[in-house]
């Protein structure tokens, strides 16, 4: 038997005006960790989408080699049929099933005609118990946090007896502790005799488990890097990935004195209704004109919540206490849509569900918060809205043939340009800024972060939410750090370690 499991031959792949995939060439070794890296839109899904299925056999051109047989996959089952599974970055579980309804969803376990819901409960037990999972099978998938649901995903392939587990952005929306977990897993699954192809941007996590590393750009094989013969440096990896070399992933700004405080909380309180508690705790932050703020800790601690809080309450929190200061002045907002008019703009973490109207193009998405701008009598001037979104599209390079191309086709990095774009067409005074890099490539992280350089530079202010630590204090000029709801610690970034940080997002 081949060593490889997987041969991909020659792919090409392409969509209207777009050549996704080039001649693609990809093998994969019998179990071992192979991931695959890229820039958004290099083709790392496209590629994965054709081995699964989901473009069926037609489609594209080339051959598909697994265990030495030219494979035809017409639709994802017939994959999943030889073993091969994949997990996208957006899980596919239903909320409201059980855990053994979703493990086996699709594939059920019959007695005749009917489920046999007994044997089902047992199987998924053992499914759960591979993936350390300690829960109650009967619990709702809503129940379990984002890390545990991702395991549940992995379950659900193990039940259909997977040989070859794609994952796509397995550890996205995870925080540190669950994305650990989850890559000791794979290694254990590899041990198992599972072979595993995973996509992932986060270059620590692809240097400390790779066995092979497969770099793709604009739809085409740059090279594939042996991590068992040597250690692969992420330098060597971003070079390939960007056909540059980049010294410095975070790029610098002159020092300078920051202006007056553009915006201030004095002892902000909040309650949910919804999980019947208090939230935010007098929270005390500011920011001034020039500045870059970020506020760091673990999931849950209350980084989202309070810059919903902060942006009109769109999600019916009460406010219990404190007060919201803009140029000095105390402000009140009922709604987004006056503090969006008071200079106040939000790039929410999840830009596919809240931040994008997907089935639209990227010109109606760039003016949408702020369209009173380009009304002229009783109708938008057209004409205008189209010089601004081309304007936009040029000026922070937004990688697509127009901007009548809808967004949800784009790449993840340019959907986040498009969400930017939108906030900075609306000129706000302060914007805020949650997990703005998130699920995107090294080189749009980098252009997104010389945006954010040019938008202080210009007087703009900036909070900063993010998960990521190193990114927290490669950006900030200053940084804040929460803990279950409550400021745990400000410190400037010149003082700050990951060592302090940590133990600041512990505190209770």
């Amino acid at each position: 038997m081949s060593d490889y499991i997987l041969e991909m031959k020659q792919i090409t792949k392409e969509f209207p005006g777009v050549k996704a995939l080039d001649n693609v060439n990809f093998k994969v070794k019998r179990g071992e960790i192979h991931c695959l890296v890229g820039e958004n839109g290099a083709g790392k899904s496209t590629l994965m989408k054709v081995l699964s299925g989901v473009y069926p056999y037609g489609t594209y051109s080339g051959d598909i080699m697994y265990n030495g047989e030219v494979q035809k996959f017409k639709q994802i089952s017939d994959s999943e049929s030889k073993g091969i599974v994949i997990i996208y970055q957006e899980l596919a579980l239903v909320q409201e099933l059980s855990l053994y309804e979703n493990i086996f969803f699709g594939h059920e376990i019959l007695k005749g005609r009917s489920i046999d819901w007994n044997e089902t409960i047992v199987r998924a037990t053992e499914m759960l118990k591979k993936v350390k999972l300690k829960a109650d099978p009967s619990m709702k998938v809503k129940d379990l946090g984002v890390g545990n649901q991702q395991l549940v995903e992995i379950a659900k392939a193990l039940s259909k007896d997977v040989k070859l587990l794609i994952l796509d952005e397995p550890t996205a929306s995870l925080n540190e502790d669950d994305s650990q977990n989850l890559l000791n897993l794979i290694r254990e699954l590899k041990e198992q005799g599972v072979t595993c192809i995973m996509i992932s941007h986060k270059l620590r996590e692809i240097t400390a488990i790779a066995d092979t590393i497969t770099v793709l750009r604009d739809g085409s094989t740059i090279c594939s890097l042996d991590a068992t013969e040597r250690r692969i440096e992420e330098a060597e990896i971003i070079k390939h990935m960007v056909g540059r070399e980049m010294d410095n992933i975070y790029p610098k700004r002159e020092k300078r004195e920051f202006g007056d405080i553009a915006l201030e909380l004095k002892d902000w309180s909040v309650f949910d209704p919804i999980k019947n508690r208090e939230i935010l705790h007098k929270v005390n932050v500011n920011v001034r004109k020039g500045e870059i703020v970020g506020i760091q800790g673990l999931m849950g601690a209350g980084r989202t919540e309070l810059a919903m809080s902060i942006f009109g309450n769109p999600t019916g929190y009460k406010l219990t206490g404190g007060e919201l200061y803009l140029d000095g002045k105390e402000v009140h907002f009922r709604n987004p849509k006056e503090a969006i008019k008071k200079g106040l703009a939000y790039v929410t973490e999840d830009r596919k569900g809240n931040g994008l109207i997907l089935m639209q193009d990227i010109r109606y998405n760039t003016t949408i918060a702020n369209l009173e701008a380009l009304v002229q009598g009783l109708a938008i001037n057209e004409n205008e809205e189209i010089k601004v979104a081309n304007s936009y599209k040029d000026s922070i390079n937004i990688k697509a043939p127009s901007i009548e191309q809808k967004v949800g086709n784009l790449s993840g990095g340019n959907q986040q340009k498009v969400q930017i774009a939108k906030w900075m067409f609306a000129q706000p005074k302060v914007l805020i800024l949650d997990e703005p890099t998130r699920g995107i490539d090294v080189g749009a992280k980098y252009e997104i972060y010389s945006l954010m350089n040019k938008l202080v530079a210009e007087g703009m202010s900036i909070i900063m939410i993010s998960s990521e630590l190193p990114e927290v204090l490669g950006m900030s000029d200053r940084l804040y750090v929460m803990s279950e709801g409550s400021i745990t610690g400000e410190m400037l970034v010149e003082d700050a370690t990951e060592e302090k940080v940590m133990a600041m997002a512990v505190k209770s």
